[in-house]
């Protein structure tokens, strides 16, 4: 039985990730929970899984909506966030809130000795080096929850890395695979949130889109993996069944292969090393019929190309690509950025940017805040 706390509870990872724990009742204990303003939801869970400890920005409102039996400890805020990540009675943490908001609750569950499990990409685009360290020195292995990374994860078990010679990522190519740049320029958020093939959050979805998601991927890959950006490639594959893979040195080549369903590789994250019950049914390769793959087009998608820049500079830089990212997309989002705007704008971002080596926490944090001030001021001057 694992200990089990869930960061981002009220999102599609914490939910998919609950609808793991629901499953495995005799070998996961959900512990702690922590999520945004989604109160309503939020008492739903704690009602059914019964935390020892609860983190929300609606402390209160909380309260309010559970029965005095029904309450745990509940915190609020940052600090409680980082306190449910190092509870005692934790054993895992699944780190699934957006943003760059998933660092110091990361660095806090590694602090306290917890396995942690990534859904939070931007963690490592922003602070790779600092979480990676400190994993390393606390002996912890950090769990990709990402259906790609946890596809190369799957396929290295029992290789050695002198063995490999590249990996590959596969990408869906997101709604708007096949469309020009003069169409690619007007559209709306609503089609680009209708994903093809998976379940996911605004964010994220947008970020797929765009291919931006991808290009965090390459980084976040890197860090992970401890693997050059030269040896880090990505394939288009509209029918998200492979998902990813990992060339030898010989020339063989390992794929792993599921439904698009974020539920298997979050259970993977949390049985390792063990594989528990299906709760996804296997692909059907007949009824699939083909699998088609084709190389990525950085012209009419240049936050692929902007997302490796950052990662080869290194240092705050891959940290300021997020932040302007996270702006720019909530901007289209809210109708204030065409489609098209949000690379334009993080691009114009990093152009501006010094980057410093070798960063500390207070460094990424201040390049992340400057980021988002000039991503800001720039989308005014759009909307102006």
């Amino acid at each position: 039985m694992k200990g089990l706390a869930i960061l981002g509870s009220t999102g599609s990872v914490g939910r998919q990730a609950l609808e793991v724990a629901r499953a495995f009742p005799d070998r996961l204990r959900v512990v702690g929970l922590a999520a945004g303003r989604n109160v309503a939801l939020l008492a739903e869970q704690v009602r059914e899984f019964r935390p020892a400890v609860v983190a929300t920005v609606g402390a209160r409102e909380l309260e309010a909506a559970l029965a005095p039996a029904e309450r745990p400890v509940i915190l609020e805020g940052e600090e409680g966030l980082l306190r449910v990540a190092a509870w005692p009675e934790v054993d895992i943490v699944l780190v699934a809130v957006t943003g760059v908001a998933g660092l110091l609750p990361t660095l806090a569950a590694l602090k306290a000795g917890k396995e942690v499990a990534l859904a939070n990409k931007e963690t490592l685009v922003a602070g790779g080096e600092l979480v990676t360290a400190l994993a390393g020195r606390a002996g912890r292995l950090l769990r990709p929850v990402d259906s790609e990374h946890s596809a190369i994860w799957q396929c290295l078990q029992g290789s050695r890395w002198e063995e490999v010679r590249e990996l590959v990522l596969t990408a869906s190519g997101g709604p708007f695979r096949t469309y020009s740049r003069t169409t690619l320029a007007g559209v709306t958020p609503e089609e680009a949130l209708r994903h093809p093939n998976w379940r996911m959050g605004p964010k994220i979805t947008v970020d797929s889109a765009t291919l931006m998601n991808k290009g965090l991927e390459i980084i976040e890959a890197h860090w992970l993996f401890g693997i050059d950006y030269e040896r880090i490639r990505v394939v288009i594959h509209p029918q998200s069944i492979v998902h990813s893979l990992v060339v030898f040195r010989d020339g063989a080549v390992l794929a792993q292969l599921g439904v698009p369903d974020m539920r298997l590789p979050i259970q993977y994250a949390l049985s390792y090393p063990e594989r528990w019950g299906p709760l996804c049914e296997a692909p059907d390769l007949v009824a699939l019929g083909a699998l088609t793959f084709e190389a990525p087009d950085e012209e009419r998608f240049p936050a692929l190309r902007l997302a490796r820049e950052a990662g080869k500079t290194g240092g705050t830089l891959p940290a300021v690509l997020n932040a302007a990212n996270e702006v720019a997309v909530a901007a289209f989002l809210g109708r204030r950025l065409p489609f098209t705007g949000i690379a334009e704008v993080v691009a114009r971002v990093m152009d501006r940017h010094r980057t410093v080596s070798h960063p500390t926490l207070e460094d990424i944090m201040a390049a992340d805040g400057w980021a988002r001030r000039l991503a800001e001021a720039l989308i005014a001057k759009v909307t102006s």
